[in-house]
């Protein structure tokens, strides 16, 4: 799956340019286009199909192709209901270009429209990754740790993109600095290793490595990321992880009181 830009300029200056969450190309050339709507949009469809024309147009922008198009996915998540009536409320429209008789005409064309407050399923109740990821972006900013039937490497992934990109600007700009700090010391600490310095340079080079590692897994704490994640990306063992934190509180305890 290869990521794209998610801004679309139009074919000429005059035209509105179109703006996606996530917009993406799979190995065999579907594009996925991810957008979230917030707020009674009345006109979420008609922006919808807009979005999904970019793709094409941008398909013929290459030459000769024939009109043979790549299929597209255009999944938009509400986070409000549309449906009024009872009976035509459903959590997951699929929609794709059919005729008079119901039948399907177009194969190439699929819109997924999720209403998030039509889905009422409790943590026990989720069966399969479709459910989990539903669960999971309905309920992202509600967590205060990650649920035991979302503790994969995927949703831990997810968790950390998501812990990073709610940093302010301020914390994000320590947390870059402090990896930056951090790359660099293990890239001289290793170029030394490699060349063969001597054994006491090596230990204070060690030494340096060590607390400039807890120096970030102490940022990365204070930025909400659980131990074994912070664990896995500083190299550090947890328990040196806990009382480096658990260090510093008591000091800063001691400055306050």
């Amino acid at each position: 799956m290869q990521l794209r830009n998610t801004e679309r300029l139009p074919d000429l200056p005059v035209e509105h340019k179109a703006i996606f969450d996530i917009f993406c190309t799979s190995a065999t050339g579907e594009r996925f286009i991810v957008d979230d709507a917030k707020g009674q949009d009345r006109f979420f469809k008609d922006r919808s199909l807009f979005h999904a024309t970019f793709p094409i147009r941008e398909r013929a922008r290459k030459g000769d192709w024939s009109y043979r198009l790549m299929p597209i996915y255009f999944i938009e998540i509400l986070d409000f209901e549309y449906d009024v009536a009872e009976e035509r409320r459903k959590f997951m429209r699929e929609v794709f270009p059919r005729d008079q008789d119901g039948d399907l005409f177009f194969d190439k064309l699929h819109f997924r429209f999720l209403q998030m407050p039509l889905f009422r399923k409790q943590e026990h109740e989720l069966k399969d990754h479709s459910d989990k990821w539903i669960y999971f972006l309905k309920n992202l900013e509600n967590f205060d740790h990650i649920p035991r039937i979302l503790d994969e490497p995927i949703f831990q992934k997810a968790f950390d993109v998501a812990a990073l990109a709610n940093l302010d600007r301020e914390q994000y700009t320590v947390y870059e600095q402090n990896l930056l700090d951090y790359w660099t010391t293990k890239a001289a600490f290793d170029t030394a290793r490699e060349e063969g310095r001597e054994a006491g340079r090596k230990e204070g080079e060690k030494r340096g490595e060590h607390r400039k590692a807890l120096e970030i897994a102490l940022a990365l704490k204070g930025s909400g990321l659980e131990p074994a994640r912070i664990a896995e990306v500083t190299g550090l063992p947890i328990h040196d992880i806990m009382n480096a934190a658990a260090a510093t509180a008591f000091i800063l305890c001691r400055k306050a009181a």
